[in-house]
């Protein structure tokens, strides 16, 4: 399968990026790679193959352990910040009070 400058443009157009003809021409050789791959990948046959849930072997749990450990003082958590209030870090408002 082969995408087409013009499909490549429709999708850059839809994200509101401006691209070059040249990394249209780019973009479009590297789709259509990618999508040949794809069709590769679809051609072989796994009918018979189980699905895994793990790529790890077995049943062997690769995370270490829980252990509790001392943690950091509220003073010094908020020691860098560049503001605090309350003993609480202070940010920028981003939604607006409607």
């Amino acid at each position: 399968m082969s995408i087409e400058i013009r499909q490549v443009e429709h999708v850059a157009d839809l994200a509101r990026l401006q691209l070059s003809r040249e990394e249209l021409e780019r973009l479009s050789t590297q789709l259509s790679g990618i999508l040949a791959y794809m069709e590769e990948l679809n051609a072989i046959e796994t009918a018979g193959v189980p699905g895994t849930a793990s790529v790890v072997a077995g049943d062997v749990n690769v995370l270490r352990e829980d252990e509790v450990r001392p943690s950091l003082s509220q003073a010094h958590a908020l020691s860098n910040a560049p503001e605090a209030v309350d003993g609480l870090f202070q940010v920028p408002q981003i939604i607006s009070d409607r």
